[in-house]
């Protein structure tokens, strides 16, 4: 059998116990090991030799007898030389010490493959097919181009190279402008990730690369059981947005997903988005359907989990995002032009939790804002211990660059808080209220937002202009009555407990409710989510869906719940 050996990373920083270059002393001691790969994938049977690997600091150092270990022996062995001989199928690490210091170490992960994964290198222009199961390594920028198609099968595990790469000298995005299609399924997901020893919580927000591009000209993109991670680099003057004006200058930050053709079509569901640097999608222009996504562990200083602007026809259904910075839905119509539509949008039930608390910025994020001239119906959302109600900017009149268009509508939603009480930094404008609680956030109101639009007929006497009515903020909508209240009997989530900064995702939890009598079936307090789904509150695409590799696609029906969840099965 071919040996296959893949150095995904090479390791360069010194140890902490390097301080600087001495002269004085011309100090030759020992002060690090390096090694030149940090990630090894072999087949049972391999063998390398990894002293050939090692070099030490400084180079004049003499060098000292080594120490190697194998956290798996059953994996992986390790002869007092430093040659590995892989076992059987599983991941072991390999450990380098001075024998007279083990503080000086370095380690090494080796992955030992089953005999049928097939192991390929992408890189440029892509096409065909990707088979199942195999291990993709993405070393530079790569692009699906107009006209062809790149089909990704169940299993697949894309490993993408970290930080500025090749001529671009720039962070790697997978841009696309024919059509794309990530077929996974629930037993068996695609990965797209970085090299395993980068999987680690301290690079939660480092955006390690960029993220799936379509670009001006796109055709097609379905992300179907994909798992995403670690991405939102920033970009610079050689990526491939950045050239093609979709971003306007380097710097700006890449997206998981990032469309900019009105006409493109794209269905995003089932998959997991997480660890993300900034927002997680960013529609500057496409036909979507996005529903029964998880969102989660986004941004560190700003980012909101769904980002919608001009020229978008959007489906948003049945998603969850917990601890999203900013905004779980940021819904506008910011760029229109004759050629670039008004922003339609139909987003309901929808589970937002532990939205806003970590955005020190301002108080533009919260749970869900509208803006910016978007028509768009928020209903049978559940907004959980999140910082604020929906945001609808106040507006003198509907434009783009302020207020929402007067025929959206906000409503039937579930603003629900735990007794748990906030203690970190609050944002400038916050300071007129009381952030202890999630309660406390729903009832801010500041001068710049409308709540309640009751004032608009009397301000406004002749809408007809405009539309046939007002919008209308949350008048249908529950709110608790207290921190705790009402209260709602989740399968397994700490309702009261979790932290409301907590922004680390626990698979277990289980937004479920045991009982029908449950607020989120019933309602509380005379509120009760919406049931009758026709006009302006059926799905965009419900009855007419997208194309997708000669596949119509439609949008979920709403259900009469509040969020994603309703009883357990």
């Amino acid at each position: 059998m071919k040996r296959l050996f893949i150095s995904l990373a090479v390791v360069v920083a010194f140890g902490a116990g390097f301080v600087g270059c001495n002269d004085e002393n011309d100090d030759n001691s020992l002060r690090d090991i390096t090694l030149s790969a940090s990630s090894l994938m072999l087949y049972a049977g391999d063998t390398e030799d990894l002293s050939v690997k090692v070099s030490f600091f400084p180079a004049t150092a003499t060098a000292p007898d080594l120490k190697w270990t194998s956290s798996n022996i059953s994996f992986v062995e390790v002869s007092a030389s430093g040659v590995i001989t892989a076992i059987s199928e599983g991941t072991a690490t390999i450990r380098v010490e001075a024998a007279n210091n083990p503080a000086i170490s370095r380690e090494v992960t080796v992955q030992v493959l089953p005999d049928e994964i097939v192991v390929i290198q992408a890189s440029g222009a892509v096409s065909g097919g990707w088979a199942k199961n195999t291990i993709v390594n993405v070393t530079d920028q790569v692009w699906v181009e107009h006209g062809t198609s790149l089909t990704v099968e169940e299993g697949v595990t894309i490993i993408v190279a970290n930080g500025a790469v090749g001529a671009s000298n720039a962070a790697i995005e997978f841009y696309v402008q024919g059509s794309l299609y990530l077929r996974g399924t629930q037993q068996n997901p695609i990965l797209v990730t970085v090299a395993e020893h980068l999987r680690v919580p301290e690079n939660k927000y480092t955006g390690l690369w960029g993220g799936f591009t379509g670009g001006k000209n796109f055709q097609e993109m379905l992300f179907d059981w994909v798992i995403v991670e670690y991405c939102g680099h920033a970009t610079g003057a050689g990526s491939p947005s950045v050239v093609a004006g979709i971003h306007e200058k380097p710097g700006d930050p890449a997206y998981p997903i990032l469309t900019d053709n009105p006409d493109g079509r794209i269905v995003v569901r089932n998959s997991v988005f997480r660890y993300v640097d900034n927002d997680v999608m960013y529609f500057m222009g496409a036909q979507a359907i996005v529903y029964n996504n998880i969102l989660h562990t986004v941004g560190v200083t700003d980012g909101d989990g769904i980002n919608v602007k001009a020229g978008v026809l959007i489906d948003i259904a049945y998603n969850l995002t917990f601890g999203v910075n900013s905004n779980g839905l940021k819904l506008t119509s910011k760029g229109e032009t004759p050629e670039r539509r008004q922003t339609i949008v139909r987003a309901y039930n929808n589970t937002i939790v532990n939205s806003g608390w970590r955005r020190d910025k301002n108080l533009k994020g919260g749970s869900i804002l509208i803006q910016q001239n978007v028509s768009a119906h928020v209903y049978n959302n559940l907004i959980l211990n999140s910082r604020l109600r929906t945001v609808a900017i106040r507006l003198p009149e509907p434009r783009t660059d302020r207020g929402a268009c007067w025929s959206s509508f906000v409503g039937y939603n579930f603003y629900a808080s735990g007794s748990q009480t906030w203690t970190g930094v609050c944002p400038p404008d916050a300071a007129p209220f009381n952030f202890t609680t999630s309660f406390n956030g729903y009832q801010a109101i500041t001068e710049d937002v409308y709540a309640d639009w009751d004032t608009y007929p009397a301000r406004f006497p002749n809408p007809t202009a405009n539309g046939d009515h007002f919008p209308l903020i949350d008048k249908t909508s529950l709110f608790a009555t207290a921190p705790g209240q009402p209260s709602i009997d989740f399968v397994n989530f700490g309702f009261n407990t979790v932290p409301l900064g907590e922004d680390m995702f626990n698979p277990a939890w289980d937004f479920h409710v045991t009982s029908a009598s449950s607020p989120i079936i019933a309602g509380a307090n005379g509120f009760t989510p919406r049931s009758e789904f026709s006009g302006r509150f059926a799905p965009y695409f419900g009855t007419t869906g997208l194309m997708i590799d000669g596949v119509e696609m439609k949008s979920p029906a709403p259900k009469a719940q509040y969020g994603a969840f309703g009883i357990k099965n």
